[in-house]
This record gives structure tokens, sequence and C-alpha cells, in this order.
């Protein structure tokens, strides 16, 4: 038995969007089940985004921490970002939130997952890359503003990371998504063996 998603959709006989904001919006459809009844299922409709696990030579991981207004928390998260337009290329929009976030940017890049985030009420996609041969960018800063202008920035032992997220201390979902299926990688076939940088989404498709 091999255990993988499938693509499939039930028919939906009605649809609207009563929201629509800046960069995501609300869609209402109606879904006909399997019995052949008919529910409404209401989710935000989402561009998708990336997320950056930028690890350096001394095995640490380059971490942001910023206020989340929704949970009313600041947390340690890795750099991320959405896709801009439909169909970019996630390593060209991973590239520019790690110049964004943290004026830094990386030789060697790699697929480390993708993820839903949470797929019973967001259509969001996410695609986490593993970042290595960092070094600091070139040029000015970017210019930040809102939650990310408080932002603060750290390198923290992978390690380290691991632990809080195990201990319920870390809570974003791409940072602890991201440094266990690194530490996964490692224990099995190794950081090698992971996917190259313009591997196929099928969630979010784009060109090279």
């Amino acid at each position: 038995m091999q255990v993988r998603d499938t693509p499939e959709e039930w028919r939906t006989v009605a649809t609207e969007t009563p929201f629509v904001g800046k960069k995501t919006s609300v869609r209402s459809d109606e879904v006909v089940m399997p019995d052949g009844s008919v529910a409404r299922r209401d989710y935000q409709v989402h561009p998708g985004s990336v997320a950056v696990l930028a690890l350096d030579e001394e095995d640490r991981v380059l971490v942001l921490r910023q206020y989340r207004h929704p949970v009313r928390q600041k947390l340690w998260e890795i750099p991320a970002g959405l896709l801009d337009v439909p169909g970019e290329n996630p390593l060209h929009a991973a590239r520019r939130e790690l110049f964004e976030e943290a004026h830094v940017e990386a030789a060697d890049w790699r697929v480390l997952t993708d993820v839903y985030t949470t797929p019973g009420g967001c259509d969001e996609a996410v695609r986490i890359f593993l970042a290595r041969g960092l070094a600091e960018a070139a040029g000015e800063r970017y210019e930040v503003a809102d939650e990310e202008a408080d932002m603060e920035q750290a390198r923290v032992p992978l390690a380290d990371l691991v632990r809080g997220a195990l201990a319920g201390e870390l809570h974003n979902n791409c940072l602890v998504v991201g440094v266990l299926a690194l530490a996964a990688a490692r224990a099995g076939e190794g950081v090698d063996a992971l996917r190259p940088a313009g591997a196929p989404w099928p969630a979010r498709p784009f060109e090279a």
C-alpha cells in the first residue's frame, strides 16, 4: 500500500465569495456529499506561500520573532511570505523573502517539504525550502513597516529548535514543520536526497 495524497474534487453546485481582502478572500461552496446531500463549506482562498529554513555553517537556523495579532503572541518563525502573482516561481519568491526579511542570500537551495497549513478551512499551500551557504546580501536593506518593523532576528542551533517544538514552546507551523523535517531528513537518507529547488509543485504550478 502506497500512502500518498491524491487529487479529487467533489461536485460543487453553487459558489459565492462573500469577502475579498487585500491578499485573500473567503469562498462559500455548496458541495455534494457521497450520500447525495449538499453541505456548505466556507474557506479562505489563499495565493500560496514560501518559507525558508536558512541553515548556517554552525548548524544554526536563522529565525525571526514577530507579533501575530490573531493569536496575540510574538512567535519565533523562519522567513516566509506570499507568492506575489499566480504562477510565480517559488524559488524566486523564497530568495526574495530571505533578502527582504533577513538581508541574507544563500548559495544552495533544496525543497525541504510541501504542506497545506489548514486544509479544513483554507487552501493555503506552503513550500518550505532548505537554504545553505548563507552570506549577507549585497545592497541596501529592504525597508519594512507595520509588524515587520518590530521583528527581532537570531540564529539558533537546530537542536534547540527541535527541542522547543517538541516541548510546545514554539508554535509557528513553518518553523515546526521545517526543523522536524530537516531532523528527519538527516536521520534518513540525508539532505542530499532532498528534492531539487525547482521540483514540481502541483499545489501551485509554476514555470521554471
